[in-house]
This record gives C-alpha cells, structure tokens and sequence, in this order.
C-alpha cells in the first residue's frame, strides 16, 4: 500500500512539474523548511506532499527545458508583507488564511499576497504596458537555410 500511494504522488508530481515547465518560461517557488515544517502540526502533511521532491523535478526539469527556475530565500516575509503596499505586518499564525493590511487597508487571501510576493522577489513581475512580452523575430541564419536543401535560386556556397 505504502509504495503504491508514493508511485502515485510520484507520478503526480511528474505530470504536473512538466506540465508547469512546458507552460512557463519562468518558476519562482518560495524555499520553506521542510524540516522545520515536519516538527509542527502540519508534519503529516508536509510528507504526504512531497514537497521537495516535486521542488527538486521542478529545478531538473527546468534546466532540461531551458526554463528559469528561481528559489525564494525561506527568510523572505512572503507571507506577511502586504503586497499592495509593501507594509510588514509581522508573522501570523498558520490558522490566520486571509487578513487586512493595516496600512492601505486592502483584504489579502495569505497564500494569494504569498504569490505575488514571491513573483516580486523573484524579479519576474513586470507591467504589461510597454513590456515586450515576445521576443522580436530573428531571422534565420545562412547555414540554417541549408537544413532543408538549398533554395531555389540562391547561389551554391
């Protein structure tokens, strides 16, 4: 039973890191401590994720592809800066899911403002108002157009 469970979060994490690699040119991921998690309340669920291993296909994967792949240092206050304003409200226990900025006032969902703050940190957030989001087209070299014979018309080198 045990290692039909873990060939099938095996198998999960395979499908769903390359998923991600395949969709994103860029991963940002928030480094916790898996082995200071496993000594809390939270450590069944901590193992029965996977957390590292999926983190760890996510890193090889990322390299095979040629995608960035961009750890948060786990002393980033992801969790508890306000990503409107950037206000520091401290640590909150785990419990605490949503909370209001005392600065701005603005209402945060804690894994949502997490997710933009790691985007932040990890220099990936960009305007789209007058960010290139495609590279402008290269053409092709002259040794490139000899891959598939040599045009009609054009000089033998």
């Amino acid at each position: 039973m045990h290692a039909q469970v873990a060939d099938a979060r095996k198998e999960f994490h395979h499908q769903l890191s390359t998923r991600l690699i395949r969709e994103n040119h860029a991963i940002a991921v928030d480094d916790l401590s898996v082995k200071g998690l496993a000594r809390t309340k939270l450590a069944k669920s901590v193992h029965d994720a996977g957390w590292s291993q999926f983190v760890n296909m996510l890193a090889y994967k990322a390299a095979r592809y040629g995608r960035t792949f961009i750890k948060i240092n786990r002393f980033e206050p992801t969790s508890q800066v306000c990503s409107t304003c950037g206000h520091h409200d401290g640590p909150k226990p785990l419990n605490v899911r949503e909370w209001t900025c005392p600065a701005c006032g603005t209402r945060h969902d804690r894994d949502v403002n997490a997710a933009k703050n790691v985007k932040q940190a990890a220099g990936l957030a960009v305007t789209a108002c007058g960010a290139k989001v495609r590279p402008e087209p290269v053409l092709a070299q002259r040794e490139e157009t000899r891959s598939h014979g040599i045009p009609a018309g054009c000089p033998a080198a």
